[in-house]
Parts: structure tokens; sequence; C-alpha cells
């Protein structure tokens, strides 16, 4: 990986997730806490196309990329777990255009370090959840603070299909 030293940011956060879609909304909803918070990072609530931001991502050159959406892990709602490369294939989310997998391998040729940070929803149509909203406040507490190494690591490759 060439990184130019032109353009180059710590962290690059795109949220993905429907704003209609209970808490598949917790993406966006980050996005938007992130950006009141004015934090000392690019932030991107990329909706249900993250696809469509790759070229943003590219050009902001980060040296950390952190991917945060609803993923259906098999936990208690609200429960937050950075999800390893091996197993994002495992895991479904049907809501968004392309597989995480594919979006990540593509962006690695780009980015160093990816981290995919997923929060088990509990309602995917109407409004967040309120454990997960909570989760959410405390993500970007652990965002804003440059505090990764508190979220948990999901070591079960048992997760259930999303449910739209």
């Amino acid at each position: 990986m060439n990184k130019s030293e032109d353009n180059i940011v710590d962290y690059l956060v795109m949220c993905i997730g429907n704003r209609d879609g209970g808490d598949d909304a917790i993406g966006p909803y980050i996005a938007d806490k992130l950006t009141q918070e004015k934090v000392d990072l690019v932030v991107l609530d990329c909706g249900i196309v993250p696809e469509n931001f790759t070229s943003v991502v590219k050009r902001n050159n980060p040296n950390n990329l952190i991917i945060i959406d609803a993923v259906e892990m098999g936990l208690s709602s609200g429960e937050i777990r950075i999800v390893p490369k091996e197993k994002i294939g495992v895991m479904h989310i049907s809501t968004h255009g392309i597989p995480i997998s594919v979006l990540i391998n593509y962006l690695e040729q780009y980015v160093e370090n990816i981290f995919f940070i997923g929060i088990q929803p509990e309602v995917m149509s109407g409004e967040i959840s309120e454990n997960v909203k909570v989760s959410g406040e405390k993500l970007v507490k652990i965002i804003k603070n440059n505090s990764l190494g508190q979220v948990k690591i999901y070591k079960d490759g048992n997760s259930k299909r999303l449910t739209a």
C-alpha cells in the first residue's frame, strides 16, 4: 500500500444504515452524534450505499477506517463488537447494496487498518430501540476518546440472518 503524505487523516468513520429501519439507523445516528461533537476525524453518513463513498475514503487517505453498522450477531440488543474480517462473511447484512466483506476487501487496498464495528439490533422497523441508542452513545464516547480497545471482539460464528 502506497500512501501519499499529501492528504492523510488519522481516522475516517463510515456509518452505515437505513434511517427508517429501526435499529439499522444506528449508523446514521452515530454519524449525527459524532458530527455534533465536532471530533477531529472524518465522519461519513453512508446510508445504505457505502460503496458510493469509496472515493471519499481514497481521497482522505486515512490510516484507520472504522465502519459501523447494525449486525445480527445473536447477542443481546445493543451489544457492541469489533467483528474480525474472517467472521464477516458469516454475518448477513441484508439492507445494503453489496456485502460488507466485499466493501472491506476493496478498501484494504487503500487503508492499512480497518475496524468493522457491529451493534446488535433489536428491531428493524420504526424507531431506534432504547438499548441500541444507548450503545450508540457509548460508541460515540469510545471513538471520541480514541478507546477502541474497550470494544470486545466478536468470537462466535453462529450468527442469525438479519430481518429487515
